[in-house]
């Protein structure tokens, strides 16, 4: 669930580590060799998987339109899985646009669960679904959707060789606070409790950090046995090398983009999406929610959200029906920040 345990672990590990039990390494589970083609295939349960390279089986979600007049490929967060996006995804299967999230690697219904599994393999698997649900679908708009972690796996895997060609790209919330945006504590601590304490599992007990405003879904979250709670402290640590990849990738990637961000974000900083933005070339569309928070497509005003991206993926040049469209030098500048209990007619919506 987004990277809501980097700061819970940086928290944790202030000068309380033992430096006697220095010797450990992060843990990595990638793939191992290639032994098939990549492709969805109905697994012994009867349920859709998506078969790796390494012949390993992910768990797949899809809402498919009669007659799709658009494509949605879709990832998760850290710790959350294909689910995250089955209420847009209903949505907007209504309104003629098909929706394929996948379960990444130690996530959700994939193999070893809370294991982190590298770059590579993760990378390796973003470019083999999208080429599938691209082969599905045919002379059909595609777009890719990243939420937190998931936009940080959607930025890095755009800049990687054979990288799939899409229509357009939807950040909602992207994870980049890598090495390069994080202080020199913040990385000293993390790097020390990996590897001493590589095992280490932490959580979010003692923390004030809001995620949303909608109880009912973070509620659910917590009784979902498919969302990870305790996070591994090697997790955290590949984690952040994902995030750096991504933010310092990121002007190579040249499909459209919509960055959405909410104002009231506790989960990623303000400052590396800033950082993002001003390296993105071409400029990005962004939509700042002055009432959104980290998990901005569950959050109370999540509609406001679900037509912003409606609306680009309906035209990517197109008024966003918000009305939270900002311009880049104004968001990188901080100019267009609201004060806190500022409130908008159309959040209250």
């Amino acid at each position: 669930m987004s990277i809501f345990r980097l700061r819970v672990l940086l928290a944790q590990s202030a000068l309380a580590i033992s430096l006697a039990a220095a010797g450990c390494t992060p843990l990595v589970v990638g793939a191992g060799p290639d032994i098939t083609a990549p492709r969805l295939a109905l697994a012994d349960n009867g349920e859709e998987r998506f078969v790796a390279r390494d012949g390993q089986q992910l768990g797949v979600s899809q809402w498919v339109a009669e007659k799709p007049r658009a494509v949605i490929v879709a990832f998760h967060g850290m710790n959350d899985y294909a689910g995250f996006i089955r209420g847009p995804a209903a949505y907007w299967q209504e309104k003629g646009i098909s929706t394929y999230a996948l379960d990444q690697r130690g996530f959700g219904r994939s193999p070893n669960t809370g294991l982190w599994a590298g770059d590579a393999a993760m990378l390796a698997d973003f470019r083999d679904f999208t080429a599938d649900i691209r082969a599905r679908n045919p002379g059909v708009p595609l777009y890719l959707l990243g939420e937190s972690m998931g936009g940080a796996v959607v930025l890095a895997g755009l800049t990687q060789p054979n990288a799939p060609q899409a229509d357009g790209v939807i950040l909602v919330a992207p994870a980049v606070w890598g090495w390069s945006t994080m202080n020199f504590w913040y990385r000293s601590a993390l790097w020390i409790v990996s590897h001493v304490l590589p095992a280490k599992k932490v959580t979010g007990s003692g923390l004030t950090i809001h995620p949303s405003d909608n109880i009912d879904a973070l509620r659910d979250l917590g009784r979902d046995p498919l969302v990870i709670k305790p996070t591994r402290t090697d997790a955290v640590y590949g984690l952040v090398g994902l995030m750096d990849k991504a933010i310092l990738g990121a002007g190579k990637v040249q499909a459209p983009i919509l960055l959405l961000y909410g104002e009231r974000d506790e989960i990623v900083p303000r400052w590396p999406i800033q950082k993002l933005v001003e390296k993105l070339n071409p400029a990005p569309r962004i939509a700042l929610y002055p009432n959104g928070y980290h998990l901005l497509m569950r959050d109370l005003q999540r509609q406001v959200v679900w037509n912003d991206v409606l609306a680009f993926i309906d035209r990517t040049n197109g008024k966003l029906p918000s009305g939270y469209e900002f311009d880049r030098q104004a968001f990188i500048e901080g100019k267009v920040w609201s004060k806190p209990k500022q409130q908008t007619a159309a959040a209250a919506k």
